[in-house]
């Protein structure tokens, strides 16, 4: 069966995620400690122990969610005897899962992304003052009356923009808190569903260009080389397999879109039909479904999951 692995992306996160494969898996053990030393500070108990008001801060989100994402990949590949790039025909992220999937391809090393992952949230946080930005789930409309709402609401000064197209009525705007709060009672108006997100700054967006242009600094002096297996890039939905072009694409997505349902769609039209989520959480799983309800998705985020997911695996190869 053709599969897909995803990575997901921040909001994920959430106090004593990992602990169950670390207590159960050497393999996961050796990539928290691998992430402690490169980050020099004891990221592991953050994230076993909280408090999760540090933890939700975006330059421990993004380390902490790639650390399990990759826990999960190195306990599969000891599973499988082979890197994971020889179990699929594409990897995907979602936002900051993008390096996840780097990591996993073997585009980077697991020491640069955690790093540079930190830096990127630092500098995300230090883009923006908070209260200045603000995000908002908008539910119930299409993208072209959402993209059409965030124009009109954006004014002449103001910043509001479509920040996640994560499923073809469900979506997430970005921008400056008066605009984002203008958009969010156009859209009630319209008979859209919004909440409010609690979140640390305005994402993908183009208050972030500051963020971006340090971001493109520091992955001038991270190797990347050819990932094993096609990365289906979040701001153009298509596959991404040169280095120079990944690093391109890592600068866009700090102020464009997450193009989600695209990729899914993108992966479905080549064919895939089993999409497994790596890592915290099971929020790109339960996505999935409401863009195709044809795809099958299995999220991976704990031991009880992963034996399910071989399980499966072996279940589904067999009646091929």
């Amino acid at each position: 069966m053709p599969q897909a692995f995803v990575f997901p992306g921040q909001g994920s996160q959430s106090p004593g995620m990992g602990r169950d494969l670390v207590d159960a898996y050497p393999a996961a053990r050796g990539v928290f400690q691998e992430v402690d030393d490169a980050l020099g500070q004891d990221l592991s108990r953050l994230m076993f122990e909280g408090p999760e008001e540090q933890l939700v801060l975006t330059e421990n989100a993004q380390p902490a969610l790639l650390t399990v994402s990759m826990a999960v990949v190195s306990v599969l590949e000891e599973r499988f005897g082979t890197p994971l790039s020889e179990q699929a025909n594409f990897f995907a992220g979602h936002s900051v899962g993008e390096y996840a999937a780097l990591t996993a391809a073997g585009a980077i090393s697991l020491t640069d992304a955690v790093r540079l992952v930190q830096a990127r949230g630092r500098a995300i946080q230090e883009a923006v003052p908070v209260g200045v930005g603000a995000m908002a789930a908008i539910l119930g409309l299409p993208y072209d009356d959402v993209w059409q709402i965030a124009r009109d609401a954006a004014g002449d000064d103001e910043v509001c923009q479509i920040a996640n197209y994560n499923a073809p009525t469900e979506m997430v705007i970005s921008g400056h808190r008066r605009a984002v709060n203008r958009a969010i009672e156009s859209a009630k108006s319209q008979g859209g569903k919004t909440v409010l997100l609690s979140v640390s700054a305005p994402f993908h967006c183009a208050l972030l260009e500051p963020a971006a242009r340090e971001l493109e600094a520091l992955l001038d002096e991270v190797e990347i080389v050819e990932p094993a297996v096609p990365i289906v890039a979040n701001v153009t939905a298509t596959p991404l397999d040169n280095p120079d072009a990944i690093r391109r694409r890592l600068v866009e997505q700090m102020t464009e879109m997450v193009r989600w349902s695209e990729s899914v769609e993108f992966l479905r039209d080549q064919g895939v039909d089993l999409l497994v989520e790596l890592g915290a959480g099971s929020i790109l799983t339960q996505v999935a479904g409401r863009i195709d309800d044809s795809l099958t998705a299995l999220a991976v985020s704990d031991p009880r999951e992963l034996e399910e997911y071989l399980a499966r695996l072996a279940e589904l190869q067999g009646s091929e």
